[in-house]
């Protein structure tokens, strides 16, 4: 049932990034691969991605190369750089000195902050929630703006 959400919230953002290319000249919304700050009862100012949704980096990662693949992917899947894109968007809140990419063993880019790979968490179904905090035995967590691991919990309410 995750799943399933998670890959209609993933096709919806597809089908969004889709559109903004289209003329409309209304303003356009951040581009999800944009870093951003959000403040979550509990862990502070963490980074986010352009639609809001809380990014994580996993600890065997150890700040360089991605080791979540395959089904890790699919659970976790890796904030990545569209076609032609070469660094993620920076947004508020973030330092942009702290953003960039690494390269996956697939060939496409894929968002960092501080050396950390980001991935989101299916789990996830709204912005703003940080349900992957501390998951599967501790491997899991967010970034705080300023690049370090918060291992702090997050409050609901």
């Amino acid at each position: 049932m995750r799943t399933r959400r998670r890959a209609w919230h993933l096709a919806v953002v597809a089908a969004a990034i889709g559109l903004a290319g289209c003329g409309s000249g209304a303003p356009r919304s951040a581009p999800v691969y944009q870093i951003q700050a959000h403040s979550i009862d509990g862990l502070g100012k963490i980074i986010t991605d352009g639609s809001g949704y809380t990014l994580y980096m996993y600890t065997p990662d150890h700040q360089g190369t991605s080791r979540c693949s395959g089904f890790c992917a699919q659970q976790w899947p890796p904030l990545l750089l569209p076609s032609g894109v070469d660094k993620p968007a920076v947004g508020p809140g973030v330092v942009a000195s702290l953003v960039g990419t690494v390269r996956r063993p697939d060939g496409r880019l894929q968002a960092t902050y501080n050396g950390w790979p980001l991935y989101l968490w299916i789990g996830d179904t709204a912005p703003g929630e940080a349900t992957g905090q501390a998951d599967d035995m501790g491997l899991w967590y967010v970034l705080s703006v300023t690049g370090a691991v918060d291992r702090g919990t997050p409050r609901s309410g």
